[in-house]
């Protein structure tokens, strides 16, 4: 994308602080940045606990898989073992800084504790819908990130494609799933119509792209998935801000400062015709 494009919309996001009249779209913006916000600290986590346990771990070959979860004041990603009842043989701590250096980690083997319990369980169930449901699309030069969360009680399993591309950021081709207490599955949705390939760094002519965009037609707003995807590339993009459009609404993360403003169309189309008016003027005042 232009700069001049981008620059466009940060007069909007300047704009918008006196123009979002209905505080339900702020409420809705902060409960996706919430959301997202949780599934970037998972994430995060298990990111950095692959390299630490890559490096550090002398019984690699023993753990069948990883996840990660919240603590006080952390985020814990675990290994564990393909043994009939599963074993811990790492648990790897972070704080907000998600620094290798500073991590706690534990390799002492262990039992699930009770939390690691539960959520392994209803991601074993999430991978077995994953693996034997065609409804999960699988494309060339991805892999799917599974996320699992317990929101406010509620059972969750967040499936992103990641790329194995470098420059390349990928949004859409993920899902949600949702399980009961029992660990049965209550919903099943995409969460995306397709796969976004967007590559970030500098365009063929040599132009720094510094933001990007997607339309939305199953969600009225940005996902959570969107705004997890675009914090975790963050420290490799220039980017300062992506804009997610639907039929009524525009949705504009700030990269620079996580802030999400939803702003509706009549709003958006307010703003664009005070930018024209303002232009004419200064053509105007010059001749």
């Amino acid at each position: 994308m232009k700069k001049t494009f981008f620059s466009i919309f940060f007069v909007m996001i300047f704009l918008s602080a006196g123009a979002q009249e209905d505080h339900s779209l702020e409420n809705i913006a902060d409960s996706v940045v919430a959301d997202a916000r949780l599934l970037y600290r998972s994430e995060m986590a298990s990111w950095y606990g692959t390299d630490v346990f890559m490096e550090r771990a002398k019984d690699k070959e023993r753990a069948k898989g990883y996840f990660s979860y919240s603590i006080p004041g952390m985020v814990r990603c675990i290994f564990f073992t393909a043994d009939e009842i599963p074993k811990v043989i790492a648990a790897i701590d972070f704080d907000s800084t998600y620094n290798v250096n500073t991590a706690v980690a534990d390799f002492k083997e262990r039992n699930f504790t009770e939390t690691e319990q539960e959520i392994f369980a209803f991601r074993s169930k999430a991978l077995d819908v994953i693996n034997s449901d065609t409804f999960f699309l699988h494309y060339k030069n991805t892999n799917y990130n599974i996320i699992p969360v317990i929101m406010n009680g509620e059972k969750r399993v967040y499936v992103l494609t990641g790329t194995t591309q470098n420059g390349e950021v990928i949004f859409g081709n993920d899902y949600l799933l949702c399980f009961d207490a029992q660990n049965n599955l209550t919903c099943k949705k995409r969460l995306h119509n397709s796969i976004i390939r967007t590559n970030f760094g500098k365009q063929a002519d040599g132009q720094e792209i510094v933001g990007g965009m997607h339309s939305h037609v199953i969600d009225d707003f940005i996902t959570p998935t969107d705004i997890c995807t675009l914090m975790l590339y963050n420290p490799l993009m220039k980017w300062t801000q992506y804009t997610v459009m639907s039929k009524k609404f525009f949705s504009i993360w700030n990269c620079r400062t996580n802030q999400l403003v939803i702003l509706t169309k009549e709003v958006i189309e307010r703003i664009n015709k005070d930018q024209k008016k303002r232009k004419k003027k200064d053509r105007n005042k010059n001749d």
